[in-house]
Protein backbone atom coordinates (compact mmCIF):
# COMPACT_ATOMS: atom_id res chain seq x y z
CA UNK A 1 0.00 0.00 0.00
CA UNK A 2 1.54 3.27 -1.26
CA UNK A 3 1.43 6.48 0.76
CA UNK A 4 -1.98 8.43 -0.18
CA UNK A 5 -2.61 11.90 0.39
CA UNK A 6 -4.60 14.69 -0.54
CA UNK A 7 -2.08 17.47 0.02
CA UNK A 8 2.14 17.65 0.92
CA UNK A 9 4.71 19.88 1.56
CA UNK A 10 8.53 18.33 -0.05
CA UNK A 11 12.04 19.56 1.10
CA UNK A 12 15.42 17.73 0.82
CA UNK A 13 18.99 19.20 1.55
CA UNK A 14 18.90 21.38 4.87
CA UNK A 15 21.69 20.51 5.75
CA UNK A 16 21.04 21.32 9.15
CA UNK A 17 24.10 21.89 11.85
CA UNK A 18 24.68 24.57 14.64
CA UNK A 19 26.76 26.72 12.44
CA UNK A 20 23.73 27.62 10.33
CA UNK A 21 21.60 28.74 13.10
CA UNK A 22 19.43 30.94 11.13
CA UNK A 23 18.64 28.08 8.47
CA UNK A 24 17.75 26.12 11.97
CA UNK A 25 15.41 28.18 12.75
CA UNK A 26 13.75 28.46 9.42
CA UNK A 27 13.17 24.84 9.51
CA UNK A 28 11.74 25.24 13.22
CA UNK A 29 9.27 27.78 12.36
CA UNK A 30 8.65 25.68 9.14
CA UNK A 31 7.66 22.70 11.66
CA UNK A 32 5.46 25.08 13.41
CA UNK A 33 3.77 27.16 10.50
CA UNK A 34 3.54 25.54 7.23
CA UNK A 35 4.17 22.07 7.49
CA UNK A 36 0.67 21.88 9.90
CA UNK A 37 -1.41 23.03 6.83
CA UNK A 38 -1.36 19.89 4.93
CA UNK A 39 -1.71 16.00 5.07
CA UNK A 40 1.93 15.15 4.83
CA UNK A 41 5.16 16.22 4.89
CA UNK A 42 7.90 14.67 2.86
CA UNK A 43 11.89 14.75 3.45
CA UNK A 44 13.82 13.53 0.52
CA UNK A 45 17.36 13.55 2.86
CA UNK A 46 20.04 15.31 4.01
CA UNK A 47 18.24 17.07 6.77
CA UNK A 48 21.92 17.01 8.72
CA UNK A 49 24.85 18.18 7.24
CA UNK A 50 26.17 14.79 8.54
CA UNK A 51 25.21 11.86 10.72
CA UNK A 52 27.35 9.28 11.89
CA UNK A 53 24.90 7.10 13.72
CA UNK A 54 21.64 7.52 16.03
CA UNK A 55 23.49 7.50 19.04
CA UNK A 56 25.37 10.80 18.62
CA UNK A 57 22.55 12.56 18.90
CA UNK A 58 22.48 11.72 22.74
CA UNK A 59 25.69 13.94 22.75
CA UNK A 60 24.37 16.78 20.66
CA UNK A 61 21.25 18.95 21.97
CA UNK A 62 20.77 20.47 18.47
CA UNK A 63 20.01 17.05 16.71
CA UNK A 64 18.09 16.58 20.00
CA UNK A 65 16.45 19.70 19.32
CA UNK A 66 15.38 18.64 15.69
CA UNK A 67 14.35 15.24 16.41
CA UNK A 68 11.96 17.19 19.13
CA UNK A 69 10.46 19.42 16.78
CA UNK A 70 9.75 16.69 13.71
CA UNK A 71 8.39 14.46 16.60
CA UNK A 72 5.87 17.47 17.76
CA UNK A 73 5.17 17.80 14.17
CA UNK A 74 4.48 14.07 13.39
CA UNK A 75 1.39 14.53 16.00
CA UNK A 76 0.10 17.22 13.35
CA UNK A 77 0.40 15.46 10.19
CA UNK A 78 2.11 12.27 8.50
CA UNK A 79 5.74 12.83 8.29
CA UNK A 80 7.80 11.00 6.08
CA UNK A 81 11.60 10.41 5.74
CA UNK A 82 14.23 9.14 2.68
CA UNK A 83 17.84 8.87 2.80
CA UNK A 84 20.26 11.60 1.86
CA UNK A 85 23.81 10.89 0.87
CA UNK A 86 24.72 13.11 3.62
CA UNK A 87 22.76 10.92 6.60
CA UNK A 88 21.81 7.56 5.32
CA UNK A 89 22.70 6.05 8.35
CA UNK A 90 20.01 7.67 10.06
CA UNK A 91 18.70 3.95 11.68
CA UNK A 92 15.25 2.79 13.24
CA UNK A 93 16.24 4.50 16.56
CA UNK A 94 15.80 8.36 15.39
CA UNK A 95 12.74 7.93 12.74
CA UNK A 96 11.10 5.79 15.89
CA UNK A 97 11.86 8.58 18.47
CA UNK A 98 10.56 11.57 15.57
CA UNK A 99 7.40 9.60 14.89
CA UNK A 100 8.39 9.64 10.66
CA UNK A 101 7.93 6.45 8.37
CA UNK A 102 11.28 5.86 6.43
CA UNK A 103 10.81 5.23 2.37
CA UNK A 104 12.79 3.30 0.21
CA UNK A 105 14.64 5.33 -2.37
CA UNK A 106 13.14 5.29 -4.48
CA UNK A 107 9.89 5.26 -3.47
CA UNK A 108 6.50 5.77 -5.18
CA UNK A 109 3.47 7.75 -3.40
CA UNK A 110 -0.08 9.20 -4.24
CA UNK A 111 -0.28 12.50 -3.47
CA UNK A 112 -3.39 14.72 -5.07
CA UNK A 113 -5.16 12.10 -6.84
CA UNK A 114 -1.64 11.55 -8.73
CA UNK A 115 0.99 9.03 -8.72
CA UNK A 116 4.64 10.61 -7.46
CA UNK A 117 8.32 8.76 -7.57
CA UNK A 118 10.15 10.15 -5.03
CA UNK A 119 13.73 9.81 -4.62
CA UNK A 120 16.96 11.89 -2.91
CA UNK A 121 18.78 12.26 -6.35
CA UNK A 122 22.21 11.02 -6.02
CA UNK A 123 21.92 7.74 -7.56
CA UNK A 124 20.54 9.64 -10.65
CA UNK A 125 23.79 11.45 -11.37
CA UNK A 126 24.77 8.35 -12.83
CA UNK A 127 27.71 10.73 -15.35
CA UNK A 128 29.67 10.99 -11.97
CA UNK A 129 30.81 7.42 -12.26
CA UNK A 130 33.73 8.18 -9.31
CA UNK A 131 30.89 8.86 -6.70
CA UNK A 132 28.63 6.05 -7.94
CA UNK A 133 31.23 3.64 -6.81
CA UNK A 134 31.56 5.49 -4.13
CA UNK A 135 28.25 5.04 -3.09
CA UNK A 136 27.57 1.77 -4.01
CA UNK A 137 30.84 1.01 -1.25
CA UNK A 138 29.13 3.05 1.49
CA UNK A 139 25.47 0.93 1.12
CA UNK A 140 26.66 -2.05 1.66
CA UNK A 141 25.46 -3.01 5.46
CA UNK A 142 28.64 -4.88 6.30
CA UNK A 143 30.89 -1.17 5.48
CA UNK A 144 28.23 0.31 7.84
CA UNK A 145 28.32 -1.73 10.57
CA UNK A 146 32.20 -1.48 10.49
CA UNK A 147 32.05 2.27 10.83
CA UNK A 148 28.80 2.32 13.24
CA UNK A 149 31.46 0.58 15.54
CA UNK A 150 33.86 2.93 15.58
CA UNK A 151 34.61 5.62 18.32
CA UNK A 152 32.19 8.45 18.24
CA UNK A 153 35.16 10.63 17.91
CA UNK A 154 36.92 8.89 14.85
CA UNK A 155 33.09 8.59 13.08
CA UNK A 156 32.51 12.43 13.15
CA UNK A 157 36.34 12.84 11.87
CA UNK A 158 35.79 10.64 9.01
CA UNK A 159 32.86 12.71 8.68
CA UNK A 160 34.33 15.99 8.38
CA UNK A 161 37.03 15.10 6.39
CA UNK A 162 34.57 13.62 3.84
CA UNK A 163 32.29 17.12 4.21
CA UNK A 164 35.36 18.95 3.22
CA UNK A 165 35.83 17.08 0.44
CA UNK A 166 32.23 17.25 -0.85
CA UNK A 167 32.74 21.17 -0.35
CA UNK A 168 35.65 21.63 -2.09
CA UNK A 169 34.11 19.52 -4.71
CA UNK A 170 31.56 21.72 -5.25
CA UNK A 171 33.04 25.18 -5.59
CA UNK A 172 35.05 23.34 -8.01
CA UNK A 173 31.75 21.97 -9.90
CA UNK A 174 30.44 25.98 -9.20
CA UNK A 175 33.10 27.32 -11.52
CA UNK A 176 33.48 24.32 -14.40
CA UNK A 177 30.39 23.93 -16.94
CA UNK A 178 31.59 20.46 -17.17
CA UNK A 179 32.10 19.48 -13.66
CA UNK A 180 28.14 20.83 -13.12
CA UNK A 181 27.21 18.82 -15.85
CA UNK A 182 28.61 15.66 -14.53
CA UNK A 183 27.38 16.39 -11.26
CA UNK A 184 23.79 16.80 -12.19
CA UNK A 185 21.29 14.09 -12.93
CA UNK A 186 21.20 12.13 -16.18
CA UNK A 187 18.31 11.43 -18.49
CA UNK A 188 19.12 8.18 -19.06
CA UNK A 189 18.70 7.40 -15.13
CA UNK A 190 15.48 9.40 -14.58
CA UNK A 191 13.96 7.14 -17.53
CA UNK A 192 14.69 4.09 -15.79
CA UNK A 193 13.47 4.51 -12.37
CA UNK A 194 10.21 6.10 -13.96
CA UNK A 195 9.67 2.71 -16.03
CA UNK A 196 10.79 0.71 -13.29
CA UNK A 197 7.95 2.75 -11.37
CA UNK A 198 5.53 2.68 -14.25
CA UNK A 199 5.17 6.53 -13.74
CA UNK A 200 5.70 9.96 -15.17
CA UNK A 201 6.39 12.10 -12.46
CA UNK A 202 9.59 12.93 -10.69
CA UNK A 203 10.61 14.63 -7.47
CA UNK A 204 14.65 14.80 -6.18
CA UNK A 205 16.42 17.15 -4.33
CA UNK A 206 20.41 16.60 -4.06
CA UNK A 207 21.37 19.25 -7.05
CA UNK A 208 20.70 22.10 -5.22
CA UNK A 209 19.14 23.38 -8.40
CA UNK A 210 15.60 23.74 -8.45
CA UNK A 211 13.60 23.59 -11.68
CA UNK A 212 10.62 22.19 -13.44
CA UNK A 213 11.56 20.33 -15.97
CA UNK A 214 9.65 18.77 -19.03
CA UNK A 215 11.80 15.88 -20.22
CA UNK A 216 11.77 13.19 -22.95
CA UNK A 217 13.96 10.71 -23.95
CA UNK A 218 13.42 7.24 -26.79
CA UNK A 219 9.49 8.33 -26.78
CA UNK A 220 9.60 8.15 -23.07
CA UNK A 221 8.29 11.67 -21.45
CA UNK A 222 7.99 12.66 -18.04
CA UNK A 223 7.74 15.77 -15.48
CA UNK A 224 10.86 16.12 -13.12
CA UNK A 225 10.48 18.54 -10.02
CA UNK A 226 13.82 19.23 -8.53
CA UNK A 227 13.59 20.44 -4.80
CA UNK A 228 15.80 23.32 -3.32
CA UNK A 229 18.71 23.74 -0.61
CA UNK A 230 18.37 25.47 2.18
CA UNK A 231 20.99 28.48 3.32
CA UNK A 232 20.03 31.48 5.20
CA UNK A 233 23.51 31.67 6.87
CA UNK A 234 26.15 32.95 3.84
CA UNK A 235 24.79 36.06 2.52
CA UNK A 236 28.06 36.42 0.71
CA UNK A 237 26.82 33.51 -1.53
CA UNK A 238 24.29 36.31 -2.68
CA UNK A 239 21.23 33.60 -2.83
CA UNK A 240 19.92 32.89 0.52
CA UNK A 241 17.32 30.13 -0.11
CA UNK A 242 14.64 27.89 1.85
CA UNK A 243 11.64 26.59 -0.61
CA UNK A 244 9.18 23.66 -0.92
CA UNK A 245 7.25 22.18 -3.11
CA UNK A 246 3.49 22.41 -2.72
CA UNK A 247 0.90 19.63 -3.84
CA UNK A 248 -2.58 19.73 -3.28
CA UNK A 249 -5.64 19.88 -4.83
CA UNK A 250 -4.92 23.50 -6.84
CA UNK A 251 -1.46 21.93 -8.59
CA UNK A 252 1.99 21.82 -7.78
CA UNK A 253 4.08 24.89 -6.85
CA UNK A 254 7.13 26.01 -4.94
CA UNK A 255 6.39 27.88 -1.91
CA UNK A 256 9.13 30.96 -1.14
CA UNK A 257 10.12 29.83 2.72
CA UNK A 258 12.32 33.16 2.84
CA UNK A 259 9.45 35.54 1.98
CA UNK A 260 6.74 33.74 4.49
Amino acid sequence: MIPRHASALLISDLHLTPSMPLTAQRFFDFCEKEAPKVEAVFILGDLFEYWVGDDAAAYSPFQQEVQRAIANLSTKVKTYYLHGNRDFLIGHSFIKKTGMTLLTDPTTVEIASKKWVLAHGDALCTADVGYQIFRGWVRKPWIQKIFLSLPLNWRRGIAQHLRSNSHAQYQHTQASSAQHLKMDVTKQACAAILRDHSGDLLIHGHTHMPAHHVESIDGQQWQRWVLSDWDLDHPESGRPRASALLIDDAGTRYIDLIKN
